[in-house]
């Protein structure tokens, strides 16, 4: 049964790849042991959303050979709707290397993406029939850097969503060396955001996109621009969220052990979207999207800590939030 016939709660597109893992510490080059994996920040979300019982779609381009077969493989056995996904026949998959570290910061990571198959989307590879019949879209700054037919694809998409009255979330994700120019990337991604409803950058992101070094600031700006949920994760201080009637910070979650810091905004965003769209507040959508994305951190790959519905709601409650209320509640 495809997503258009039997509905579908979230749709997101983008970029997925083979990743080869260091078994080992230390420098990448040194590396000769690899753990195969998948990764990608929009399947990231889509793996994460799926195991909390979200009805998922994800759609991309991939290669007619193995990596574009494991990539399908892989996000089918999770749950996802794959149906339309292009397989191109002329362009290989994409790949990453990711090295490890034991010291909790962030790992080397080679990209051999260039000339890949996703980098290829355009509006084509996203079908009109299947976004009006979704609850909620969700889009990243990773498809747009990829060029013009890509950018359009996210306008069209964030538009047909929104006539057809679904939600939309926005995730910066910069990767300013996709981009032509650091200028191009800040006025392109800004535009995007303020198609969107719920806005979730970093503090650094933010920061560069805004000029603004300040949480307060940076969620003003935001909301000034029609956007009318702000949430930034703002690291080991946790996350600042507002709204047009309400702010406040959710705690951090202290870690044991960090193992691997790629794919903890994902987490992030995992936890958000599937308590938003649950219905609980703005408040608790921070709680869970801290507690999620330091659970990326405990866990190895971009992915793997990402859990199911089951182990979510055992663990539920661990997280506290304060709120500071403008007039009315989020």
């Amino acid at each position: 049964m495809t997503a258009a016939s039997r509905g579908i709660d979230v749709v997101t597109f983008g970029e997925c790849m083979v990743l080869f893992r260091a078994e080992s510490p230390g420098a990448l080059a040194s590396a000769d042991r690899f753990t195969r994996s998948i990764a990608g920040a929009e399947s990231n979300v889509a793996i994460g959303l799926a195991r909390l019982g979200l009805r998922v779609g994800w759609y991309s381009r991939v290669g007619d050979d193995l990596f574009g077969r494991q990539i399908l493989g892989a996000l089918e056995a999770e749950g996802i709707d794959c149906s339309g996904i292009a397989i191109d026949a002329e362009r290989p998959t994409g790949f990453q290397i990711k090295g490890r570290r034991d010291d909790g910061g962030d790992p080397e990571v080679a990209y051999f993406r260039a000339g890949s198959a996703a980098s290829q989307l355009s509006r084509a590879d996203l079908s009109s029939e299947h976004l009006p019949r979704t609850r909620h879209l969700h889009v990243t700054g990773i498809p747009p850097a990829l060029g013009a037919a890509a950018r359009d694809l996210c306008r069209h998409a964030m538009a047909v969503v929104r006539e057809a009255g679904g939600t939309i979330s926005f995730d910066p994700n910069l990767r300013p060396t996709l981009w032509s120019s650091r200028t191009d990337m800040i006025a392109q991604i800004n535009a995007l955001a303020a198609e969107a409803d719920w806005f979730m950058p970093g503090l650094a992101e933010a920061e560069t996109l805004t000029g603004l070094s300040e949480p307060e600031a940076i969620a003003d700006h935001y909301l000034r621009a029609g956007i009318r949920e702000v949430a930034i994760k703002t690291g080991a201080t946790g996350a600042y969220w507002a709204t047009r009637s309400a702010c406040g910070r959710a705690a951090p979650i202290r870690l044991g052990r960090v193992v691997d810091t790629v794919g903890a905004g994902d987490g992030f965003a995992v936890g958000y979207l599937s308590a938003r769209l649950e219905g609980l507040s703005v408040a608790a959508a921070c709680a869970r999207g801290n507690r999620l994305g330091a659970r990326v951190c405990g866990h190895p790959g971009d992915f793997e800590g990402l859990p199911h519905r089951a182990t979510l709601l055992s663990e539920a409650g661990s997280t506290e939030t304060r709120v500071d209320t403008r007039s009315g509640t989020a």
